[in-house]
This record gives C-alpha cells, sequence and structure tokens, in this order.
C-alpha cells in the first residue's frame, strides 16, 4: 500500500496555533473560548446540537422502545445491533471515498437525509427481522458519520482553529446528549406505543433540520481538490500502514466508551459494595467535567507536538482509572470502593478528553487533502471496531478476570500510549518532501 500520492500537510501536524511559551498559549479560558471563531463554525455548532438532541432522545428510549414497541428480547436486540455493527464497519472506508467525490458536505447532508427516512421506518418496524435491516441501514450511515462531521468542521474554520472548534463540537454534542435525555423521560412515562414511536420520530425530525442547515451551510474556506477514484478503487489503493498502525492506537484508547457504558456499571453492581444507585452519579460527573474542560483541553493539542502528548496522557489516565477500579474491587469499605470510583470517573474522563483532541489532530494533519474523506474514514474504524469487539472484551475478559483483568488493561493502555510515539514519527518523515536536486550552473552549461 502506496502511502498517499497527494499533496500532504505542510510542517508538523501539531504545530498549528500559539507556542507553549508565547501569550497566546498563557492566556486563560474565557467564554468566548466556547464560541466558534466564525459565522459557518456558529452555524455548524447549532447544527450539532439539534443533531445531539435527537440522538440523545432517541439512546435514552431506545432500549424500552425496542422491547415494547418492536417486540424484541433482549438476546434479539444483541444479535440485531452485533450485525449492524459489522455493516456500519464495512461500510464506513467506502463512504468516505466516496465523500473524495462529491464533498464532505454533501456527504455528511445525504447521510443526515438517509438516516432521518430509516428512524421513520424504524419506528414502524415489528419483530428481529425488520429490525435487524432497518438497523444494519442505520449503521451504514451512522459509521461514516463522524469522520464526514470532522471534515465539514475544519471547513467551518481556519487551520489555526481546528482543534478548538472540534472541542467545542463535542462540548454542544454532550449537551445536546444530555437534553435529549430529558426530553425522552415524558415520553417514557407515558407508557404508549405512539409515545415511545415519538422518541423515534423525533429525532428523524431532529436529522431532517440538521440536514437543512448543513445545506445552506456557507462555509469559511473552501476544501482542495478532492481525488475522483471509485470507492473500490480508493479502498484497494489505501496502503498507509502508519496511518492504519495510528488508527489502531487511537482504537484501543477509545475503549473508554465501553468502560463506560459497560464496564464501570457491571462492576460496581458485582464486585464493589456501592450501592447501584451511584452509577449514574458517575455518569453525570463524566458529562460535567467533559463540558466544562474539553475546550480548556484542547488547547495544549495547540502547541508544538501537543496533538501526540494528549493522545499519550489519555493513555496515562485510562490506565490510572483501570487501577482505581481494581482496587475498588479488591474488598475496600464500601466507602472507600466509592471514593475509588469516583476517582476511576474523573481520570477516564481525562483520558476520554485527550484522546479525543489527539485523535482529531493528528487524524486530520496526516490525511492528505485530496484524498481526506477516505483517510478520516479509516482513522474512525478504530473507534467502529472497539464498539464492536469492546463490550466482549470489557465483559468477557476484563470483568470476569477481576482486579487483574483492570490491571492487564491498565497495562494495553499504557502500551498504546508509549506506541504513538514512534508512529507519528514515522508518519512526519512520511510527510515531509524529499530534498530537492540542487543542480550547479557548471553542471548546466
Amino acid at each position: 500500500m502506496s502511502t498517499s500520492s497527494g499533496p500532504a500537510p505542510a510542517g508538523p501536524p501539531a504545530s498549528d496555533g500559539p507556542a507553549a511559551g508565547s501569550p497566546a498559549g498563557r492566556r486563560r479560558v474565557s467564554l468566548s473560548d466556547y464560541v466558534p471563531a466564525t459565522a459557518a463554525g456558529r452555524t455548524f455548532a447549532l447544527t450539532t446540537l439539534i443533531n445531539a438532541v435527537g440522538t440523545g432522545l432517541f439512546l435514552a428510549g431506545s432500549t424500552v422502545f425496542f422491547i415494547r414497541s418492536v417486540g424484541l428480547s433482549a438476546a434479539q436486540i444483541g444479535a440485531g445491533l452485533a450485525v449492524s455493527g459489522i455493516v456500519g464497519f464495512l461500510a464506513t472506508v467506502p463512504i468516505g471515498a466516496l465523500s473524495d467525490r462529491i464533498g464532505a458536505r454533501r456527504t455528511l447532508v445525504g447521510l443526515q437525509l438517509w438516516r432521518a427516512v430509516f428512524f421513520v421506518a424504524l419506528a414502524f418496524v415489528h419483530g428481529p427481522l425488520g429490525f435487524t435491516v432497518v438497523a444494519s441501514c442505520l449503521a451504514a450511515a451512522e459509521g461514516a458519520t463522524m469522520p464526514m462531521t470532522q471534515a465539514v468542521a475544519a471547513d467551518t474554520t481556519e487551520e489555526s482553529d481546528r482543534t478548538r472548534t472540534m472541542a467545542i463540537v463535542r462540548t454542544v454534542r454532550n449537551i445536546g446528549f444530555s437534553l435529549g435525555a430529558l426530553l425522552a423521560a415524558p415520553l417514557l412515562s407515558a407508557e404508549s406505543v405512539w409515545a415511545y414511536r415519538g422518541i423515534v420520530l423525533g429525532t428523524a425530525a431532529a436529522f431532517v433540520a440538521s440536514a437543512l442547515m448543513l445545506a445552506l451551510l456557507k462555509l469559511a474556506r473552501r476544501s482542495a481538490a478532492q481525488r475522483k477514484l471509485g470507492p473500490l478503487t480508493a479502498l484497494k489503493g489505501f496502503r498507509d500502514w502508519r496511518y492504519l498502525t495510528l488508527a489502531g492506537l487511537n482504537g484501543v484508547l477509545n475503549l473508554h466508551t465501553t468502560v463506560l457504558s459497560v464496564g464501570l456499571p457491571l462492576w460496581v453492581v458485582q464486585a464493589t459494595g456501592v450501592p447501584a444507585g451511584f452509577v449514574p452519579v458517575l455518569v453525570l460527573v463524566n458529562t460535567v467535567l467533559s463540558i466544562v474542560l474539553q475546550v480548556p483541553v484542547s488547547k495544549g493539542a495547540e502547541r508544538p507536538g501537543g496533538a501526540a502528548r494528549a493522545l499519550r496522557l489519555g493513555g496515562i489516565a485510562l490506565a490510572g482509572c483501570t487501577l482505581a477500579l481494581a482496587v475498588a474491587g479488591a474488598g475496600p469499605s464500601p466507602l472507600a470502593a466509592g471514593a475509588l470510583l469516583l476517582v476511576a470517573c474523573v481520570a477516564l474522563t481525562f483520558g476520554e478528553m485527550w484522546q479525543a483532541v489527539g485523535g482529531w489532530d493528528l487524524s486530520y494533519a496526516f490525511a492528505p487533502e485530496d484524498r481526506r474523506g477516505i483517510y478520516l474514514s479509516v482513522f474512525s474504524l478504530g473507534n467502529t471496531g472497539q464498539r464492536i469487539v469492546g463490550p466482549a472484551l470489557v465483559t468477557g475478559v476484563v470483568i470476569a478476570a477481576g482486579p487483574a483483568g483492570w490491571i492487564g488493561l491498565g497495562a494495553l493502555f499504557c502500551l498504546a500510549a508509549a506506541a504513538v510515539t514512534p508512529v507519528t514519527r514515522a508518519l512526519e518523515r512520511r510527510q515531509r518532501p524529499a530534498p530537492s536536486l540542487v543542480v550547479s550552473e557548471r553542471t548546466v552549461s
């Protein structure tokens, strides 16, 4: 696999933004830092909020909807989601290649409309077969949505403000998820099939509104000309093993998603004396810290070498989280275990924020401009893969092994963090232009 033959970003990927010792680098965070610098960026942030409210609405009520409206058992839900996860994994890169032909914004608009159509279909589906088909169609679009969001967000602002803009987008998404979950509460309490359908139809409406706003968005800068390759041709021609390795390392660090959603709640209930009611408190701590601190944390990645440093710090913080979880399950008092779980949650949140900002910056900076869609889609496969493998790894290996399992997962996080430096250096060497040949006058004459 050849590395990209298109133009590569000029200079090291983490060199954007103020130097560590500059006055701008020392400036304190203000409220204005939570607002995108351009009108296009502000519009995109509002679009993201609407989209996230719809997603949060669905996530909060999805399990109840699947059981009481679609008529599924827990096993049927799991099987359908597993199949759809594989479909999403397989569809992501071809859609990224397609975006290199038609543009990231057009692709994202199409994905949002596609999702809206199949959420409407989901509202009226019944039985495991129909559910699996519709869920797979949704997953095909959802896998490619995040890399397309990253590409469009970058086009709403200048290069020097790219990392902060993505941090704002992530902050807005967390706010939207929380608002959506709150909106789902009265619909769930109604205990009516049409109320449950209203959750799904509300999600579809949010995606339609998001698509319309995206279609009218005026980008702050124009992307470079893209290569006109067919999706299959582009996929076969991708041979950048360095970038694939970085995507894999980022996928390992992305296991924090499964640790928070699956590992932490199960560990609290099964291995500690802490009441199950403490789990929502931990989730709330994670959400609030992510909303408040994601933008300040992103500033570190704007310094030279900051993105790779953020990814390394993410791995170290996640290892600290797993160590605290291991000790919490080793038999301390419920009060001590609760304190350790809180420490683990804070460490996981910082690991999540560092991983996110480091992954954004490095994935974008090392993606050639004329093949950015397919590169960002390849990078997102690390996260998609961990969503498929992660639950089985955390439940079947880590939790099954007890405290030793968490220590082993921490060691994996440390190894991934340590491998970031050699991989990013290899990518930097790959993108440096070859030294030009200097021909003297004497040779010419």
